[in-house]
């Protein structure tokens, strides 16, 4: 591609940028989010009581009255964020998380007592803490990838901070649209709560990274946490579940 060719693709970009700058986006919309934690907090008040360390409703109470605010700041559409929501969000993701992580201990330490009698319960208490690990760490990869999604849809580019994950859509600069003429326009791709799921669903069931790449210590720390977690469920937990009903 010679000179020319390059400014005028440069310009179109520019152009497309102009024409639909980040600020005028509505934002993500906050309904995925709820639903996402409202299963969290479901299948956490489903599990079997020996794999409960506080009383049943007292956890899923608390992370609900951290939802409402969440909530009443951003509705419909997440465009709006402060200090105080902010440290909310990111409390509540961190109950769900912790609660869930000694879930599994407890679920660890029935499969090597006498209190693992039976290996259906067992299974499916194994089968909801695996997936409550992966909505669970869906949403903080989502909550603090590049400043979270109300950053990253309302900031200008240059004052987002720097990624946490590097998407398959971003190693061409920026994602590619296709218009109703046929013809490609660049638009200021941000991936969505949806995007963070499918991360954290391979790493759940790879073990590793698959196609987004994690980029800060934070993120490589949360993957490695999932993994591991995801490992101990998959090969001892759900494998000794099995092995229980063939007897």
């Amino acid at each position: 591609m010679d000179s020319a060719e390059r400014r005028q693709v440069n310009d179109h970009r520019a152009k497309a940028l102009q024409r639909f700058p980040r600020h005028d986006r509505r934002g993500e919309a906050r309904l995925p989010a709820v639903l996402a934690t409202l299963t969290a907090v479901l299948l956490y008040l489903v599990l079997p009581q020996q794999l409960l360390f506080v009383p049943r409703f007292v956890l899923p109470g608390l992370e609900l009255l951290l939802l409402v605010p969440l909530i009443a700041v951003n509705p419909r559409r997440m465009t709006r964020q402060n200090r105080f929501s902010r440290i909310v969000s990111l409390t509540l993701v961190a109950l769900i998380g912790t609660s869930n992580l000694v879930s599994l201990g407890l679920l660890v330490n029935a499969m090597v007592t006498s209190r693992a009698q039976e290996g259906g319960p067992l299974l499916l208490a194994a089968l909801q803490v695996w997936a409550t690990g992966i909505i669970v760490f869906g949403l903080a990869f989502w909550e603090l990838d590049r400043g979270g999604p109300v950053m990253r849809t309302q900031a200008d580019r240059s004052e987002l901070p720097l990624a946490d994950f590097r998407f398959s859509q971003d190693e061409n600069h920026d994602a590619v649209e296709e218009v109703a003429d046929g013809s490609a326009r660049s638009c200021d791709w941000v991936p969505t709560l949806m995007d963070y799921l499918y991360v954290s669903v391979t790493n759940s069931t790879a073990f590793s990274p698959t196609d987004t790449m994690p980029l800060s210590t934070r993120a490589k720390a949360l993957m490695a946490v999932e993994s591991i977690a995801a490992l101990i469920t998959s090969l001892l937990v759900i494998a000794h579940a099995v092995g229980v009903l063939d007897q």
